[in-house]
This record gives C-alpha cells, structure tokens and sequence, in this order.
C-alpha cells in the first residue's frame, strides 16, 4: 500500500534517510530488535491505520534536518501502512509515533541514552521502552501531565496502546500477545511452522490409513 505524500516547501533542504549508524553492534542486540520489531508487525497486520518500523529515521520538525532519531523500533497510530525512506512527521497530519523501543548494546553511552531520552520526551512519544539484553534489564515510561514518568514496577505491565504485556523472569524478557501467546524469534517462528507441517501431514495420513480422503 502506498502512502500519500504532500508536497514539500523547502526544496533546498536534504533530509537523509540513513544517519551511518549500523542497526546493531551484536547479534543479541539485533536478534531483539528484530524480535520487537517483527512481533509488533505482525500483531497490527490487520490494522491498516497502524504503521510498524525499525531502524528509520524520525525527523519531527520540518525545516530542520538535524533533528532526527532512529529507534528501534516505532509504533504510529493513525497512520496507513506503506514504505518510507524515513518518517517526516509533518507529510504524517503531524502524528508523533506514540510507542518507541530501544535495545542497548554495551557501545550505547549514558550521554547517547539521555539525549535518546530527552529527544522522545520533547517530540510526544507516549510510551518508551529500553531493554538491555545483557543484564536482562527493562525500563519503561509513560507520559503523564506533558512528561515521560517513569513506570514502576514494569514487571507485569500493560501497554495502553499496545496491549502486551511484559514479564521478567530469571533468564530473559518475555512479551505477551493480548490474547497471552508470547513474542517469537524467527527462529522459533520457523519451528513452529514446521512442526505444524508435521502435525498436518501425520493427520493425513492416518486419515488415509482409515480410507478417508482429506481433501
């Protein structure tokens, strides 16, 4: 699906969509990301309003390109799905992802958090969500009187815009669907459709067995 785009004022003004920045600095790191990001996705496939990103640029002021950040991934309600070089809130009615998560890798510095902080605080995000693969470590925040809060505890919370729920146990986070499944990797994923497969051809078979044809 495509997505209208409006027309642009300052022709002479470049907004890159790419910052140079690798997506991730290990393959933990980027296994979660994608994990989030994939999960996500597919948890709104049915919701055309709903736009899912990783990796993409933000750029919330129109005339100012050096105003940008790339989180992990993005949620925007309100928004159609479609490709994007990049999000330009301004071309979107002005809607501010309203969900955001980031995933430390051991090169994220406290001043780079902080700025990652203050620069979802400042632009309107209403839930942010910072996971550290490595010591198993969930932080979150929610917007409240114009500011980002933050949510303690985090274990067993509810996201209000998006309906899951995180729990942590002793080895690792998990992230439940609203109907309780939990996020898979893509791996995981492509174990259970094998082992779907399996489950179907087996029932196939015995239905043969039993001289019933199943179709």
């Amino acid at each position: 699906m495509g997505i209208e785009i409006q027309p642009e004022f300052e022709t002479d003004l470049h907004y890159p969509e790419s910052d140079g920045q690798p997506m991730a600095d290990n393959t933990l790191q980027f296994r979660w990301i994608v994990t989030i990001q994939g999960n996500l996705d597919t948890l709104f496939a049915n919701r055309p309003d709903v736009f899912v990103a990783g990796d993409l640029l933000w750029y919330p002021v129109q005339g100012k390109p050096g105003i940008r950040r790339a989180p992990d991934a993005l949620v925007v309600f309100g928004r159609p799905k479609g490709d994007r070089g990049s999000y330009l809130q301004w071309r979107e009615e002005d809607i501010a992802p309203q969900v955001v998560f980031e995933v430390l890798s051991p090169g994220n510095t406290l001043t780079e958090m902080a700025q990652k902080f203050e620069f979802y605080d400042t632009y309107g995000v209403e839930e942010y969500y910072l996971y550290d693969p490595e010591k198993n470590d969930l932080s979150g925040w929610q917007r409240q009187n114009g500011r980002l809060r933050l949510i303690n505890p985090i274990d067993q919370w509810v996201s209000p815009w998006l309906g899951i729920r995180f729990l942590l146990n002793l080895e690792e986070l998990l992230i439940e669907r609203p109907d309780g499944r939990r996020f898979l990797s893509f791996v995981e994923l492509h174990q259970r459709a094998d082992q779907a497969e399996q489950r179907a051809a087996q029932l196939a078979n015995r239905l043969r067995e039993l001289g019933i044809d199943p179709g």
